[in-house]
C-alpha cells in the first residue's frame, strides 16, 4: 500500500469553475490554461474536465502534443509560442497556434520550409510594460508585417497580459498605463481586423472592461483566488484536496518542543499529532506554526518545523483524533489559500509544489 498522502481531483469542480470563467467573460471565448500538468491537477484530468472550453493553452509543446493524441480537436495556444526550429514541423502538423514575442521566433519562421497549404495561427504579443514577453508598441509594426510576409503564418491576435490586474492601487505599473501602450500598438497596424486576448483570471474576475476576444483563465479553473476577494465569494470551488492520515500521537508536557530546531515549545500538555506530509511532498517548509489543518474535519493547526516526509500538529482539543485520522492539508472544507497566506506565498505555487511521490485520485 502506498503512504497514506494524496490529492483529489475534483472533475466537477473544475468544470464548474470553467463555467464560472464563461460566465465573468460575457461573450469572449475562453481558453482554459493548463500549463505545470494543469497547474498540479493533472493534464488527462483537466482535459477530461474541460471538454466545454473553447481552447486549452499552456507553456509546453510535448504537453500540447500530448493534448492533440489524446483527441482535442479545438484551439491548442502555447502561450510561450515555440522555442527551437526543431518545434516548427510539430506546431504545423498537428495545428498548434504559437505565440510570438521576439524577433528570434519571427527569424525561425522565415528561415523555415512549409508544405503548400499549411497555416500558422500566429498570436503576436505585446509588451506593455511587464516586460517579460513581447513587443513594445513601436516595435509592434515591423513585428506583423514581417509575419504578414510569410505565407505560412497568419497572425490572428494581439494579446498582452497584465502585471497588476489585481491591484488596482498599483502605481508603477497601473492597468490603464498597460492598456494606454496597448492602444498605441494597435493604433500602428491602421486597419488590421485582429481579435484582442488580455484578460487572465484577475482581469477576467475583477475588471469587465478587459473581456475582448478571448480570456485566458488559470488559476480560477482551479479553484484559488487571483488576488482580491476569497475564491468562494466568486462561485469557485477547490479542484484538489490534498489529504493524508495521522501516523503517530505524542503526548507532551509542558515545556516540551515539537520537531527540528525545537521551534514550538508547549506551554501545557497537549496532545500533538504526527502527519504523513511535508516538503518532500510538496508542502511547504516555510509554513510557520498556526498554520491551519483539518483533522477528521476539525480545524487545528499545525505546530513545529516542517521536515521532508512529517509534519506536526495539534490535536490537544480533538478527543476522536487518532492513528489513521484524515487529516485535509487544503481542500475541500478547508480554502487553499488560506494555507497559501499562513505560508506567505500563493496558492499557484502549492498546487504546483505537489510532488510526484503524492498519488493524483481522480473524484467527482
Amino acid at each position: 500500500m502506498p503512504r497514506p498522502i494524496s490529492a483529489t481531483i475534483h472533475l466537477s469542480a473544475l468544470s464548474h469553475n470553467y463555467r464560472i470563467a464563461k460566465k465573468y467573460g460575457g461573450a469572449a471565448k475562453v481558453w482554459a490554461v493548463v500549463k505545470a500538468n494543469a497547474y498540479g491537477h493533472g493534464l488527462d484530468f483537466a482535459l477530461e474536465a474541460f471538454q466545454e472550453a473553447d481552447g486549452l493553452a499552456l507553456v509546453e509543446v510535448d504537453g500540447a502534443l500530448k493534448i492533440r493524441a489524446a483527441g482535442w480537436s479545438k484551439s491548442i495556444l502555447l502561450l510561450e509560442g515555440f522555442f527551437h526550429a526543431e518545434d516548427l514541423p510539430l506546431v504545423a502538423q498537428h495545428r498548434i497556434e504559437v505565440a510570438v514575442h521576439c524577433v528570434e521566433q519571427i527569424a525561425l519562421l522565415e528561415q523555415a520550409t512549409f508544405a503548400a497549404g499549411t497555416e500558422i495561427r500566429v498570436h503576436l504579443k505585446v509588451n506593455g510594460g511587464m516586460n517579460r514577453l513581447g513587443f513594445k508598441p513601436a516595435a509592434v509594426d515591423m513585428a506583423f508585417r514581417r509575419l504578414s510576409a510569410i505565407r505560412a503564418v497568419k497572425v490572428v491576435d494581439l494579446m498582452m497580459h497584465f502585471a497588476n490586474a489585481d491591484d488596482e492601487t498599483n502605481v508603477r505599473l497601473p492597468v490603464t498605463e498597460q492598456l494606454q501602450r496597448f492602444a498605441q500598438a494597435q493604433a500602428a497596424l491602421g486597419d488590421a481586423s485582429l481579435e484582442i486576448s488580455l484578460a487572465n483570471s484577475a482581469a477576467n474576475l475583477l475588471n469587465a472592461s478587459l473581456k475582448n476576444d478571448w480570456v485566458r483563465a488559470g488559476i480560477m479553473l482551479y479553484g484559488g483566488s487571483p488576488g482580491k476577494g476569497s475564491a468562494a465569494s466568486f462561485g469557485l470551488l477547490p479542484a484538489m484536496t490534498l489529504a493524508s492520515e495521522l501516523i503517530a500521537i505524542q503526548e507532551l508536557e509542558a515545556g516540551e518542543s515539537v520537531g527540528y530546531g525545537s521551534r514550538y515549545v508547549a506551554l501545557q500538555p497537549m496532545r500533538i499529532g504526527v502527519v504523513a506530509c511535508g516538503y518532500a511532498d510538496g508542502y511547504p517548509r516555510h509554513a510557520i506554526d498556526g498554520t491551519p489543518v483539518l483533522v477528521n474535519g476539525v480545524r487545528t493547526s499545525m505546530v513545529g518545523r516542517v521536515s521532508m516526509d512529517m509534519i506536526t500538529v495539534d490535536v490537544t482539543g480533538i478527543a476522536d483524533a487518532k492513528v489513521g485520522s484524515v487529516v485535509t492539508l487544503w481542500g475541500q472544507g478547508l480554502p487553499i489559500d488560506e494555507v497559501a497566506d499562513a505560508s506567505d506565498t500563493i496558492g499557484y505555487e502549492l498546487m504546483c509544489a505537489v510532488a510526484q511521490r503524492v498519488q493524483l485520485i481522480k473524484g467527482e
